[in-house]
């Protein structure tokens, strides 16, 4: 398979995961809003997390099939990624306890993502 139709059938399968994810994230919410908390709301609520296990696997797949430089700077690029997350998480984690308000698990991963994007079209940019 070359790099054009590996592309194509990772944007396919991240794609179809990604609607897949806001189709259960909609009915869980939904869902959820009347039921008690307990055990079944708890696995309603996590049903979502089946549509990223799809997703997980697309991107699995595609950094496997990449060529060694496109596997050498997307791992760079999440290092970079990484290391900034963590700077910046434990750094509001220390603004926390001095009174700030506490943030939601759900900042982390947009914060990862946008700086993993920000580092990929850098890179991007400077090897035309």
């Amino acid at each position: 398979m070359n790099q054009r139709q590996a592309k194509r059938r990772y944007f396919k399968e991240l794609g179809f995961s990604m609607a897949l994810y806001a189709v259960l994230l909609t009915g869980a919410l939904r869902l959820s809003f009347g039921m008690q908390p307990g055990a079944l709301r708890t696995v309603v609520l996590l049903t979502p997390m089946l549509a990223f296990l799809l997703a997980l696997r697309a991107v699995v797949r595609a950094v496997r099939q990449s060529d060694e430089f496109i596997r050498k700077t997307t791992l760079e690029h999440l290092a970079i990624a990484a290391a900034v997350t963590a700077g910046v998480t434990f750094t509001y984690g220390f603004l926390e306890i001095a009174g700030f308000p506490k943030l939601s698990m759900f900042v982390v991963w947009p914060l990862m993502g946008g700086v993993w994007a920000f580092t990929t079209i850098v890179d991007t940019l400077r090897h035309r």
